[in-house]
Parts: structure tokens; C-alpha cells; sequence
């Protein structure tokens, strides 16, 4: 078997495939049957060889054509788990349930998902490489800041950088107990990267304020009209009711640390390290806000909000649809593809365009199994190497901090992200040197303010696991 497995990798495999499967380090885990040969083929042979949190930054220069091979292996292992999923369905039909056929369902589901992951995580490192300067005419405050700033970085001299701040239009005033502004173009490597690893911060709207709060009025609706003749009177409308929506910004913070040999080579891209070390601390602690933060010195997340069943939806609460099931999404008599179906249309069709799915890996390994009235499945793979996998033909992505199934539970969210979710940014990165707690490192206590939270209810959808 194990010939068998390498035979497939040796094809396909270089340094930049297996920094591809760094997403999944478990990739090394072998079936036991026929379908070994299918995809594990070319995931399992590669050892993670980064460091996970690097992902994104180290070892990116990949042209993507391993992508393509990726998919192909993924696309044919799909077909594949079709075929056993529905023997599977056709043998407890007849009552002739068989656990290991079911074990090789699970088994092949479970190889999809690493597959896809890969997929996702070579289009990440791919997005990456559009990290950095965008090139162009350097403002010379800025660069003079820039430069201030890396001397700062490495050996502690502040001598004029809040001047120099100021200068570079950062801020308007400088307060250096709270740490230097990183760099304009440091700041801008760090919301790249963290767009490319976080779920939610790449799906909903984004914008930069230079306070901690943001308020926005919302029309609620109810704003009278009419049509009228070229020279007819206009007869007074009805005036709109508007609301006050108030997003807080929250700090978020990382401290890594170096050693000052490190420093001191001036071979060490200081930005690309910081950026590096901050993201994947940002982006786990954002990503979890994003979705279940209370709001408190945090975003709110989008499964924060009180809910409603869509029949009778309210401004102000998110709509779900029930899967029928109390403590699943499946039994004898709901198969779950109604409720999918049936949360795609409680979004209005004027949000469906733009519209995806958001769920976590061990929900999409059920979901890949729904399939609609005439045996159609739901999930269907990419069918190319940058896109991603989609149900009912809509963008699905992952995000662990999406609920797992469970009685209350709401798994599943379909929505259009960019309308209905605002993350709000403040301007500006901080970081506070600090060379005394931890000698003989080299503490960056790096700070940055986020908020977030939902602007158009009638937007996002959920699904609840329950009997109605």
C-alpha cells in the first residue's frame, strides 16, 4: 500500500505541495482499503514542513499549478464517495446496513475535506504573495518614519519618531506610552495576511476609522412613494424610520518575542516578521469574535444576536430556519436538504447574489452527504483550482468557530456577508519595545482596535438545529 501511495506523490510532489497540506499536519493517516489510492495518494506523502503559524508568509512563491493537481484529486474522490454514500443509503434501505461500508463513507468524506483544505490553503499562500508595498512614489515623511521606526525596532532609539508620526500623517498626536504606529505599509501587511486566513474578515464589509466608535443610521423602511405625472402635484410621503447602529472597536493584542541577535541581522525583514507573528494571533482571536463575540471589548458576532424563526422576522434579530430534527439535522423522515434548501430561499433573492455558506469542517463532512429530490447532491467540489467548493451553487467556506450540531445549535449561517457583517478597523498598529521582562528577549507588545457587528439583519440567515 505504501508503494502505492508514494507512486502517486512522486509525480507531484515539491517543496510547494507540501507547504500546501501544512493546513491539515493529520494528512499522514492511511486508509485501509481500495480507495487509498484515491487522493490520500497525493495528500499523505508530504510532512508538514512549516511552521503553521508562518502560513500565508514563509515559503509562498508557488506559481499554483499544483492546485490544479490537488482538484483533480478531489474532484475524483468525490465521485467516488458518491458512489459508496449511495450504495450505503441503498443498503439501509434494504436493511442490510453494513458498519464498514459506513466506515468508508466516513473515511472518504473525511480525505474530501483534507483535499479541499489543501486547495484552500495553496489559494491563501497564493493571495499572499500580493503582500507589500504596492509600489509607486514614497511619501518621504513616510519613509522617514519607516526608517526611524526599524531603528526603533531593532535597538530601542525612539529619538524623534513621534515627531516623525505626526509628520508621516499617522496621527494627529503622538503618545508613545501607548507604543509607536507601526509603518503605513507594516499596517497594511498585517490586514493583508489577516484577510487571507480569516473566513469572516474576507466575506463582510470592512472599514478604517480613526475613532473608537463608528454609529450608522439604517433606514428601517416605510419611506412613502409613488408615481406621479410631469406636471401633477406631489402629495406628502410618509417619513422613514431610521435607527441608530453603534459598532465599538475592542483591543486586540499579540507579544511576540526575538531575540536581539535576530535584530541586529539586517538580513531580517523586521515588517514581514512582525506581520508574520501578530496575524495568526489576530486572525484566531478576530475569527471567534467575528462569530461569537458578546460585543464587550470585542466585536459581536454574527451568532450573538437574538434570532427568530424567518416566518416572523424583525428588524434587529437574525432569521433561522429549523432543520426539523431536535438535536440534528437528519433522522428517518428529514434528510436535511429541505432545511438547506429552505434557509437558501428565506434570503431574500435580491441578497442571494453575492450570497455564501458559512460552517464549520465537521458540519460540511454531514452536508456533503444531503442530497435534493432527484438524488442531485448539495455539496459539489471546485471546479477550478482558485475557486472553492459551493452548495446549491453558492461559495461555501469554513470556519471552526461556527457552532457544531447540537440541540439550540446554529450551525450553519447563508447570507450575504459584505451587506449584512461590518468590521470596523482603527487606524493604526502599536507596538510598546519591551527588553526587561523576558531577557534575553525581545518583547513587541503589538496592539490593534477592532470592531464588528451586523448592519443588515435581513441579510444573514441561520440554520437551528430543531424540531421546528
Amino acid at each position: 500500500m505504501k508503494s502505492l501511495f508514494m507512486g502517486a506523490a512522486l509525480a507531484v510532489l515539491t517543496l510547494t505541495l507540501c507547504a500546501a497540506f501544512t493546513l491539515a499536519p493529520d494528512l499522514a493517516y492511511a486508509f485501509s482499503g481500495p480507495e487509498a489510492a484515491i487522493g490520500t495518494g497525493l495528500a499523505m506523502t508530504c510532512a508538514p514542513l512549516l511552521n503553521h503559524r508562518a502560513r500565508g508568509l514563509v515559503a509562498i512563491r508557488n506559481d499554483g499549478g499544483n492546485a490544479n493537481a490537488i482538484l483533480a484529486e478531489l474532484q475524483k474522490t468525490f465521485e467516488t464517495f458518491k458512489e459508496a454514500n449511495n450504495k450505503e443509503i441503498a443498503d439501509l434501505k434494504k436493511g442490510l446496513g453494513d458498519v464498514v461500508q459506513t466506515e468508508k463513507v466516513d473515511r472518504i468524506n473525511a480525505e474530501i475535506t483534507k483535499l479541499q483544505n489543501a486547495i484552500d490553503e495553496t489559494n491563501v499562500m497564493l493571495a499572499a504573495l500580493k503582500v507589500g508595498g504596492a509600489g509607486g512614489a514614497v511619501d518621504p515623511d513616510k519613509k522617514a518614519h519607516a526608517t526611524a521606526f526599524d531603528r526603533f525596532f531593532r535597538k530601542g532609539v525612539d529619538a524623534g519618531l513621534s515627531d516623525l508620526e505626526v509628520k508621516a500623517k499617522l496621527t494627529t498626536q503622538s503618545d508613545p506610552d501607548g507604543g509607536y504606529l507601526v509603518p503605513e505599509e507594516m499596517e497594511t501587511t498585517v490586514d493583508r495576511v489577516l484577510g487571507t486566513v480569516s473566513a469572516m474578515r474576507s466575506l463582510a464589509r470592512i472599514m478604517s476609522i480613526s475613532t473608537d466608535t463608528y454609529k450608522k443610521l439604517v433606514g428601517m423602511g416605510g419611506a412613502g412613494s409613488g408615481w406621479v405625472g410631469e406636471e401633477e402635484s406631489r402629495p406628502e410621503t410618509d417619513s422613514p424610520t431610521l435607527r441608530e447602529l453603534i459598532f465599538n472597536t475592542g483591543e486586540i493584542y499579540a507579544n511576540p518575542a526575538a531575540t536581539q541577535k535576530m535584530l541586529d541581522d539586517a538580513r531580517v525583514d523586521v515588517a514581514q516578521w512582525l506581520a508574520d507573528e501578530v496575524a495568526i494571533e489576530f486572525a484566531e482571536q478576530e475569527g471567534a469574535a467575528f462569530v461569537s463575540g458578546n460585543g464587550v471589548n470585542k466585536p459581536r458576532g454574527i451568532l450573538a444576536y437574538d434570532t427568530v424563526a424567518n416566518a416572523s422576522y424583525a428588524w434587529g434579530k437574525l432569521g433561522y430556519i429549523a432543520s426539523g430534527v431536535a438535536a440534528a439535522l437528519t433522522d428517518g423522515t428529514h434528510n436535511g436538504s429541505d432545511a438547506m434548501i429552505d434557509l437558501y430561499y428565506a434570503l431574500k433573492s435580491g441578497y442571494r447574489n453575492g450570497a455564501s455558506w458559512l460552517l464549520s469542517d465537521a458540519v460540511m463532512g454531514t452536508v456533503r452527504k444531503f442530497k435534493d429530490g432527484d438524488g442531485n447532491y448539495l455539496w459539489a467540489p471546485p471546479t477550478a483550482a482558485a475557486e472553492v467548493a459551493t452548495i446549491l451553487q453558492k461559495p461555501v467556506y469554513t470556519d471552526d468557530n461556527m457552532s457544531a450540531i447540537g440541540a439550540n445549535a446554529f450551525p450553519i449561517a447563508f447570507g450575504n456577508f459584505q451587506r449584512g457583517y461590518l468590521i470596523i478597523d482603527r487606524m493604526g498598529v502599536r507596538v510598546l519595545r519591551d527588553p526587561y521582562t523576558n531577557k534575553p528577549y525581545v518583547h513587541f507588545y503589538t496592539t490593534k482596535r477592532v470592531g464588528g457587528g451586523v448592519q443588515n439583519f435581513e441579510a444573514i440567515k441561520l440554520l437551528k438545529v430543531a424540531a421546528s
